[in-house]
Order: structure tokens, then C-alpha cells, then sequence
């Protein structure tokens, strides 16, 4: 709250994918708190449910897939025609790949976790842009996608996973580029997180959840510690607030602990 009494996002209207778990719901609970409108597209309808019983008519949630075209379009004229606007769009939804080693993938897992992966990770923050853009020029506002460390740095996941997020990075610039003055785009890039991120089904994996593999990485983390979804959330408020960001576009935020400063790991003598 800011010294005034009111909240940062007062009057404003949020529009977040993938907002019923992790990050996303981290974002989405800030901003209701800051006194933002949201509307959300979700592909779990439990998760979908839980947002309402929370949140009630403060948001308002299209059940649907960031691949589907038509997901994008309705989750959109939902959130105009109860909120009456527009003002940030959060491209939040995406999957990971665990670490698959590229060696290992083979021709058909490579294919087909490719299609699996690009098409949310990368295909669906271009079709949410797309659907958004309209509106967000009425009201002046911005795109904020969801990076992570991954798109800054390798290691963090399989080339599948690091590819998608570099990616990211560039539609990240390409798009402030191409709407600057009207819409401003930037992104943040979380590092390791607590969160239920799922995996690809084409590989097998669309049962596990990152927080049961990342616990163990605070030791290699400058700060110490695995990040919970609410340490991020604060930079998706200052984005979506162009009292503090207005002259922000085409930046990427990292919220990861750290990692630019981490340094080589540390080798014995005999692996110079």
C-alpha cells in the first residue's frame, strides 16, 4: 500500500496465463492484493475453481489450453467484458523438460517434444500477444512474459527447455521493438522455484512436478535458498505499474539468486 492508502494496481485489469499454480498463481494473489482485476486462463479446472472460491468476482477464469488459438480469444473477451479493460497481459503457462540430454532424445522424441514444448512455451505467448494487443493499445499497456534463468543461461534444463526460453527472450525484444510507443513488453526470469511446473508428455514425463526435484539446489545458488512463486511476484507489479516502469521495454528482470555472480564450480587439480 502505497503511502496515499491505495494499492499499486488500483483500477488496473490483469490478464495472466497459467495462473492457478505456481508463479503464476503467485502473481495473480499479488495482484488482486494490489487491487488489480484479473483474469486468468487455466487449463486444470480444479485449479480453475480454487481461484474463484478465493478470490471471488475479483477474478475471473476461462478454462482452457495456451496452445488453442481460440483459448486466448475467449479468455480475453471474458476478461473485457467484466473488467471493461485491459492493462497488462502476464504470458505466464509453460512446461519443462527436465533435463533431457539431447543425445538421448532420439529423431521421434526430439520431434515430437518440440512440437509439445515450443507450441506452450513460445506458440502460446505469441497467440495470448496476439490476442491482447488490441486491447492493451486502447489502454497503453504492457506485455510481461514469464523468461526464467533458462533463457539467460544453459544448464538450467535440457536443450529442449533452454531453447524455448532463449526464444522467449527474443519475441521478448522483437515485440518491444516493433510496439514501442503504444504497448511496452519485458519480462522477468526466475531462477530455481518451488513450483508444480509439469513435464512433456511426449517424453514421458507429464507426472513430475519441479518442486520435487529442485529442493536441492540452494547450495549452488549465491543467496542460499530455492525461491518460493511469491518472491517473483513483486517484479510483476512493478511492470505492470507504468508509474514505475513507464520507461521500461524490451528488459528482462532476473530474480534467480544470483546466478550472473555464481562463478565455475570448483575443479580438483587433476581436471585442469
Amino acid at each position: 500500500m502505497t503511502a496515499t492508502g491505495t494499492t499499486r494496481l488500483d483500477g488496473r485489469v490483469a490478464l495472466v496465463t497459467g495462473g492457478g499454480s505456481g508463479i503464476g498463481r503467485a502473481v495473480v494473489d499479488r495482484y488482486v492484493a494490489e487491487g488489480a482485476r484479473v483474469g486468468v486462463l487455466e487449463r486444470d479446472p480444479r485449479r480453475a475453481e480454487a481461484l474463484t472460491r478465493d478470490h471471488g468476482d475479483r477474478v475471473t477464469v476461462e478454462v482452457g489450453d495456451v496452445r488453442a488459438p481460440e483459448a486466448h480469444a475467449a479468455s480475453v473477451a471474458r476478461t473485457l467484458d467484466v473488467h471493461g479493460r485491459l492493462d497488462a497481459y502476464v504470458a505466464n503457462a509453460g512446461v519443462y523438460d527436465y533435463s533431457a540430454r539431447f543425445e538421448e532424445l532420439g529423431e521421434d522424441r526430439i520431434m515430437a517434444g518440440f512440437a509439445e514444448l515450443f507450441e506452450t512455451n513460445v506458440l502460446g505467448y505469441m497467440l495470448g500477444a496476439n490476442a491482447a494487443l488490441p486491447a492493451l493499445r486502447d489502454s497503453g499497456g504492457s506485455l510481461i512474459f514469464t523468461v526464467s534463468s533458462s533463457g539467460l543461461y544453459a544448464g538450467g534444463g535440457g536443450a529442449l527447455y533452454v531453447a524455448s526460453k532463449h526464444a522467449v527472450v527474443g519475441l521478448v525484444r522483437q515485440l518491444a521493438h516493433e510496439l514501442a510507443p503504444d504497448v511496452r513488453v519485458n519480462g522477468v526470469a526466475p531462477g530455481a522455484t518451488l513450483t508444480a511446473l509439469g513435464g512433456l508428455a511426449a517424453l514421458g514425463t507429464a507426472e513430475r512436478r519441479l518442486d520435487a526435484d529442485v529442493g536441492g539446489l540452494g547450495r549452488h545458488i549465491p543467496l542460499g535458498f530455492v525461491s518460493e512463486p511469491a518472491d517473483h511476484a513483486g517484479l510483476y507489479v512493478l511492470l505492470a505499474d507504468p508509474r514505475d516502469s513507464g520507461f521500461m521495454t524490451g528488459a528482462i528482470l532476473p530474480s534467480d539468486g544470483g546466478l550472473e555472480v555464481r562463478g565455475a564450480p570448483r575443479r580438483s587439480k587433476g581436471n585442469r
